[in-house]
Parts: C-alpha cells; sequence; structure tokens
C-alpha cells in the first residue's frame, strides 16, 4: 500500500455513537452485518451517545478508554467505526489503541474489493479506492517526508509525498480513462437494444433484498447469491423473453445501502447508467424486513443521485414466504400493476411478476390486423425483420392478411416509409 499501517485482522471491535447532531442515524445491527460480509469477526460492540464528534479522536476520552480495554481484553487487530472519520482521526485513533482503525467508507470498499470479479468491477472498486486512500495519503510518510540526500540518493526534488502523489494522479487518470471506454462501449450496446427496439429492465434495490435470487428465477441464470451484503457487484445481463412483448433485456446490478459513499456512485457510474437508461425498474425489496420504508427512501434517495428516480418502477415486495402470505399484483387506480409480492427462493408469485412486467413493458405497444397489397412486398418483409408477424394468411386476390405486434415507436417509423397499409 502506499503507507504503513499496523497489520489487520479479522477480530474486530465495532463503536456506534447516536450523535444528536446527526439527522439521519446509521443502524448498529446493519454495521455488524457489513462487518461479517467483510469477514471480520464482531469480538465486542461498543455503542454510546455524544452530541458532536470530538474533532481529534471521534469519541470522547471515557470512550477511547472502553474501546483499548476491549481491544486489549479480546487481542482485536481491528476497531471499526459506523461513520465517516476524517484522515485526522484516524490518525489519532490508530496512535491510541495501536491497532488499525477503519471507518463505513473504507469497510464498504473493502467488501467491493472483495466481490469484484470482472475487469470492469476491478477497475471501478481501484478507482474508488484511490480517490479515498488519496486524503489519507499524508498519514503514512511522516518518516520519509524528505527523499535521501547524498551521492546516488538525490532525488528529483520532490518529497516522498508529492512523488506519491504524483504516481497517485496518474493512475487515477489511467483507470477513468479506461473506465470511460467501457462507458463507450456499453452505450455503443444499449444504441443497437434500442434500434431493436428490446426494453431493458433493471433490478434495483437495498443490498440483500433477494435481486440475484429473483434474477436467477427469472433468467435461469447463475449469478452468485448469497444471504450477505453486497453479494452482487458486477452487472449481470440476461435476455428474457414475455408473451405478449417479445424478448426484454434484464439487468441485475449492485445494491445499494444508507449513505453510500459518494466516490463509490462516481466510480460505479458506468455500472449505475445500466439503470438510468433502463425501460423500467424493478425495485426489489425485503418484505419481512423491520426497516423495509426506510430502506426503500434509501434506494429512492439514490436513485435520484444518479438521475433515475423518473423512470417508471414496479414494486416487488420479496421473501413472501417469511410472511407466509400469498403471492399477489396490487394495482392502482387505473388497473396498472403497481407492487408484487412474491418470494423468489420458492418461485411463488414470480408467474404474476412476468404478467406484470408485460403489462407494463407492453403499453407502448401496437397490435394490428393489417391487409397488404402484392405490391406492398417491402412493408411486410420489414415486418418480418422486426419479428412483428404473429400469423399471416392470404385471400384469393393475393392480399396477405397479416396480425402484427411491435413498439410503437418501429410502427410510427413504418407508417412514415412506404405506401399506407389497408387496415
Amino acid at each position: 500500500m502506499f503507507f504503513e499501517r499496523p497489520d489487520s485482522g479479522e477480530s474486530a471491535v465495532l463503536v456506534h455513537l447516536n450523535l444528536s447532531s446527526e439527522s439521519e442515524r446509521e443502524d448498529p445491527r446493519e454495521f455488524e452485518e457489513l462487518v461479517l460480509s467483510a469477514g471480520g469477526d464482531p469480538v465486542a460492540y461498543v455503542i454510546g451517545t455524544r452530541g458532536a464528534p470530538h474533532p481529534r479522536t471521534f469519541v470522547g476520552s471515557g470512550k477511547l478508554e472502553q474501546i483499548r480495554d476491549e481491544v486489549q481484553r479480546h487481542g482485536a487487530r481491528i476497531v471499526m467505526f459506523n461513520h465517516a472519520l476524517s484522515p485526522s482521526q484516524e490518525r489519532n485513533l490508530e496512535r491510541e489503541l495501536q491497532c488499525r482503525v477503519l471507518d463505513r467508507t473504507g469497510l464498504i470498499l473493502d467488501i467491493f474489493a472483495q466481490r469484484a470479479r470482472t475487469h470492469e468491477g476491478k477497475l471501478q472498486v481501484e478507482l474508488a479506492q484511490l480517490q479515498h486512500i488519496a486524503t489519507r495519503l499524508v498519514r503514512g510518510w511522516t518518516h520519509l517526508e524528505r527523499q535521501k540526500g547524498g551521492i546516488g540518493l538525490r532525488g528529483p526534488g520532490e518529497t516522498q509525498l508529492e512523488t506519491d502523489r504524483r504516481l497517485l494522479r496518474a493512475r487515477i487518470k489511467s483507470i477513468t480513462a479506461r473506465l470511460e471506454k467501457v462507458r463507450r462501449q456499453r452505450d455503443q450496446g444499449r444504441r443497437s437494444r434500442r434500434r431493436a427496439a428490446v426494453p431493458t429492465v433493471s433490478l434495483v434495490g437495498y443490498t440483500n433484498a433477494g435481486k440475484s435470487t429473483l434474477f436467477n428465477r427469472l433468467t435461469d441464470a447463475s449469478v452468485y447469491a448469497a444471504d450477505q451484503l453486497f453479494a452482487t457487484l458486477d452487472p449481470t445481463l440476461r435476455r428474457l423473453q414475455l408473451d405478449n412483448v417479445g424478448p426484454v433485456i434484464v439487468a441485475d446490478t449492485v445494491g445499494f445501502i444508507a449513505h453510500l459513499p459518494h466516490q463509490l456512485v462516481a466510480a460505479f457510474k458506468a455500472t449505475l447508467e445500466e439503470t438510468r437508461n433502463a425501460d423500467l425498474l424493478l425495485h426489489i425489496t425485503d418484505a419481512a424486513s423491520d426497516a423495509r420504508e426506510e430502506n426503500t427512501l434509501q434506494v429512492q434517495d439514490v436513485l435520484a443521485e444518479i438521475g433515475a428516480q423518473d423512470i417508471p418502477q414496479l414494486q416487488v415486495y420479496n421473501k413472501l414466504d417469511l410472511l407466509q402470505q400469498p403471492a399477489r399484483i396490487d394495482r392502482n387506480a387505473h388497473g396498472l400493476p403497481e407492487r408484487v409480492w412474491l418470494s423468489a427462493a420458492t418461485g411463488e408469485g414470480v408467474e404474476l411478476l412476468l404478467q406484470a412486467v408485460a403489462e407494463l413493458v407492453g403499453q407502448d405497444m401496437v397490435s394490428q390486423e393489417l391487409c397488404l397489397e402484392p405490391d406492398q412486398g417491402g412493408l411486410r418483409a420489414a415486418l418480418y425483420r422486426l419479428g412483428a408477424v404473429e400469423t399471416e394468411d392470404y385471400s384469393d386476390d393475393g392480399v396477405a392478411h397479416l396480425s402484427v405486434r411491435l413498439p410503437r415507436a418501429d410502427w410510427n417509423r413504418l407508417m412514415k416509409t412506404g405506401p399506407e397499409p389497408l387496415l
């Protein structure tokens, strides 16, 4: 790494403060799940209340002494804070506790680093980590503030810190350029899908809501799914055939979480654009969670941050098997699907979800009975190229009678070119 720190281990002391200065407090239970998801072994949980963070050590002297006692009692190698710490607070805490200190942002970055599988995912995680480390570089080089002098040891006139900052900037610039290339490739793929009029349905939701389990159930895929936070990091696209609609692209995306670090949102811009450019969002919610409403609001906040708040949504309440309720579709005043209750684990209600998606995606589809004269063979061929012809037969005078179904955009484009078909 870029700076020297105490070696980290798996045994961890967790720290959470209820701060009266915070309008939205972090969830202590969720933080423990994050630690477990990262492979940590919580041996003690220190919880306290404070008006505002201490500017030097975040916690007061009494709480600091309590944390030190827990570290020594359990032989813990790392202390994790359920808060964002400043670089100076991390440095002061490590000096006082004589072990590694990690804040909530660093913990989430570590989980993402473990989960990344694709080349793109690894680049995105590295970019987020470097942006996070850039603010903390000064802490590790207090013993190398100046390069060594003497014959053969004189440097280019930079301090060691300046050298590392320059290397860091160069690496961030390189990764950003490569991710921009990935973004252009994704844009090209999306343009191809739009030209082919293939709708995209993106799964979004709070982490561990069951998105990947539902994705596997819908598409017969084998995406990694586990009962842990951020089990999915890399986006996956699969084609799904819907009755009366045709093919749609289903995208499984990274889960959201309360106060998702901004550098992660920025680094995963290429991935999150799959959500921002979707035709329909399936908002997966853990129906059995006590924090169901709060998690739903957090997802809406992230969607607003990435500019996807105006995309049509279908609420999907998952894990119905834990509530022992029957699957159902809730409809709005116009009769359109608004919410689907199902269990991705057992498959109950999945058919209802497919029905609801077909209704919503198929709203902008045109179904027509056409009569084409023999000289309208070009229009007939275009309809076949679009896969829009459902049935066809001929009358004795050679007129072709077609039942077609296609997106309205394709229909309007066809009506502008060539002779008007007989309806």
